[in-house]
């Protein structure tokens, strides 16, 4: 297993693993808030066999560690290299598709793909140039319905449903796994012409929702009943829609001239009393 190959078998020819990695450089994995020091490491490993480099930490519980290290075995330049951040959504920064993944399937919503087809809708981005995250949540508890909202869909591996107990960098193998051999089969077919149109980004998307919520509130449409579940179903209509760049700035354009309106309405009615 500790063999370094320069190339890949593919069909009749070889692929070059420089070639893959950098294929697959455009690809982070997002871990939240890991307890363990060694999942770390043993994510790290799994990331490196499978040619990616790319890792973010959001707020893990300790971290560097030597036990982190020592269960990358070999891996520890993806730990050095390795971001740390606070948030979610700093971990997402400039991302324009993001899957959140889980163990099982969630009685939810989300849309919900396995990891074979999520690795396919991946490397559909990286062929736009698009950069792209997978993010696994708390050993314990996964991804929170927040975070949830931060994603285009939830990627599941389909494992007996007698028992599906998959450790976190189990599970990041998996999804790698499918990258990388999917990455590969890509590789031989002639590559598709970079995408013209730029997708909106998550930060973007954040600012977004923001700017919709306080125009549902400035034109009285929200009722603070149903505030977060109308606000969630929102977020699944637009996120799913591979909304661009412009156009997202097109909708904002939108949300203020119905500020304007709504500003000139409701002030000729306070005006009227």
């Amino acid at each position: 297993m500790g063999a370094d190959y320069s190339m890949v078998e593919q069909g009749m020819g070889v692929v070059s693993l420089s070639e893959l990695t950098t294929r697959l450089a455009s690809i982070r994995v997002v871990l939240i808030e890991t307890t363990h020091p060694g999942n770390i490491g043993s994510v790290a490993r799994a990331m490196k066999t499978m040619g990616l480099s790319q890792l973010v930490l959001v707020n893990p519980k300790i971290f560097p560690d030597g036990l982190a290290t020592a269960l990358a075995s070999g891996a520890a330049d993806v730990l050095v290299n390795a971001r740390v951040v606070d948030t979610l959504a700093d971990a997402l920064k400039g991302c324009a598709f993001v899957i959140g993944t889980s163990a099982r399937q969630r009685a939810s919503r989300w849309p919900q793909i396995d990891a074979r087809a999520a690795a396919s809708l991946v490397l559909d981005q990286v062929d736009a140039q698009a950069q792209v995250a997978l993010v696994f949540g708390r050993e314990s508890s996964g991804l929170t319905n927040l975070e949830l909202d931060a994603c285009h869909v939830l990627g599941h591996v389909p494992t007996n449903p007698e028992y599906g107990s998959l450790n976190l960098a189990m599970g990041v193998q998996i999804f790698t796994y499918e990258l990388w051999m999917q990455a590969q089969q890509r590789q031989g077919a002639p590559s598709n012409q970079p995408s013209e149109k730029t997708l909106a980004t998550s930060e973007a998307f954040a600012q977004f929702y923001d700017h919709l919520q306080q125009t549902l509130v400035d034109i009285e449409f929200l009722d603070d009943r149903q505030h977060d579940r109308l606000m969630r179903r929102f977020k699944r209509l637009l996120i799913r829609s591979d909304v661009e760049s412009e156009e997202l700035m097109m909708l904002r354009g939108v949300l203020r001239s119905m500020q304007r309106v709504a500003r000139l309405a409701f002030g000729n009615k306070e005006k009227e009393r």
